[in-house]
């Protein structure tokens, strides 16, 4: 890594809707934050049950991936700034609906889960819109810029959202969701405060050639492909975040607070790495760098599932997030780099879909080995299963494990 002069390190902000869209996706980014912390806590509270904290995962993924062949032309058919804000608006009336139960006293696991659908829907069609409309906002040249200032906003949030969530769920339930859902409504109003930008819309019939596009281009481009199979497989073994409840109440003895810096951690490790790639970003060896941050990442997993002590759990957290901003960094800036405009929606949709099966997947495959052979045992074997990732992927896609660059020219569908 080299560093770059003062000014270039604030590149993107130059562009006023960037920054925009900026703060809109921190203030989003920190309410779910918020809603995540307080629906998790409030589950296990009220059931003492595991496996719900999986169901919560699983009920959230399944949208991405039963409307994957619809979500990713919608971003490429229509205006992305538009889809943001529609779906800005509909995760705000979801967290009134969480605000609502829990003012009735109403708070139970299927309704609950009912509106976790709903948000499910929300972010099946947002994520591949919000990703794809970043680089309609910048030029080329400040897109590697623009992602490393995303990915911090992201991680900001994700230090920032579960502090103050399970600081304002200490103070109450009701607190905690209408602090969401006036970031939400602001968020979605400084969407539709961004100028429209140029975007290479889809045209043409809608057959089966156009819808799967997708995933015909990331089929095609190896390097790709290797990427985001690598952080499907790599995050859905080594995935903690759903039994932090667990650990944080009955292995470590925190309590909400407690929690709330458990899920901050991994976040302040991500964005000190996000910081200095900013300042200093990969100039080298790119591909190397990746396959040693999700081996980083599964060896933390390890640590945080063996670990009583609080300091020593709170730092394993921190090296799997600065770990997994590498892999995340390198993967971002593959796929907006090499993706033509016109295709970029329904890549991200596949993209997104992988992310969502890694994250939320991960959580339900935690939630579930954990209620049938303990918290503990369901993290070390998911990191160690995060190594072999590791190491298999970079066998079987040298193409990625030789990347050096990633100035690199984009390449062609």
């Amino acid at each position: 890594m080299s560093a770059i002069n003062g000014a270039d390190r604030f590149a993107a902000f130059r562009h006023v809707s960037y920054a925009r869209f900026f703060f809109a996706r921190f203030l989003a980014s920190f309410a779910i934050q918020i809603v995540s912390v307080s629906v998790g806590w409030q589950m296990y509270a009220q059931t003492q049950n595991t496996l719900y904290l999986g169901l919560i995962g699983l009920f959230q993924f399944l949208p991405s991936f039963l409307l994957i062949l619809v979500t990713g032309s919608v971003a490429d058919r229509h205006s992305r700034r538009a889809i943001v804000s529609i779906c800005m608006i509909i995760s705000a009336l979801c967290a009134a609906a969480l605000l609502g139960l829990t003012i009735a006293d109403a708070f139970s696991p299927w309704p609950v889960f009912a509106i976790l659908i709903v948000f499910g829907i929300e972010r099946a069609f947002m994520a591949p819109a919000v990703q794809s409309l970043a680089p309609n906002l910048v030029p080329a040249h400040d897109l590697s810029n623009a992602i490393a200032w995303n990915s911090s906003s992201w991680q900001t949030a994700a230090i920032l959202g579960p502090v103050a969530g399970g600081l304002l769920y200490g103070l109450s339930a009701m607190v905690a969701y209408s602090v969401a859902l006036a970031f939400l409504v602001l968020a979605a109003i400084l969407v539709f405060m961004i100028e429209k930008p140029a975007q290479h819309s889809l045209s043409g019939p809608r057959d089966w050639t156009s819808v799967l596009a997708g995933f015909q281009f990331i089929r095609r481009e190896k390097v790709v492909l290797g990427a985001i199979s690598l952080d499907l497989f790599a995050v859905l073994l080594g995935g903690a975040v759903a039994l932090m409840p667990v650990f944080a109440s009955e292995i470590l003895v925190l309590g909400p607070f407690g929690l709330g810096l458990l899920r901050a951690a991994p976040g302040i490790g991500a964005i000190l790495v996000a910081i200095t790639l900013a300042a200093y970003p990969i100039r080298h060896n790119a591909g190397v760098l990746m396959f040693a941050g999700v081996a980083l990442f599964g060896i933390g997993t390890v640590v945080f599932g063996l670990s009583e002590v609080a300091w020593l759990s709170i730092a394993a957290l921190m090296l799997m997030g600065g770990a997994d901003m590498i892999s995340v960094y390198v993967r971002e800036t593959l796929i907006a780099l090499w993706t033509p405009d016109a295709v970029r929606g329904r890549v991200n949709a596949v993209n997104m879909m992988f992310v969502g099966a890694s994250n939320e997947l991960g959580e339900f495959r935690a939630g579930t080995m954990a209620h049938v052979i303990g918290a503990v045992p369901a993290v070390v074997l998911g990191g160690i299963g995060t190594l072999a990732v590791a190491v298999i992927w970079a066998l079987g896609f040298p193409q990625l494990r030789k990347i050096d660059s990633l100035e690199a020219p984009k390449q062609k569908a």
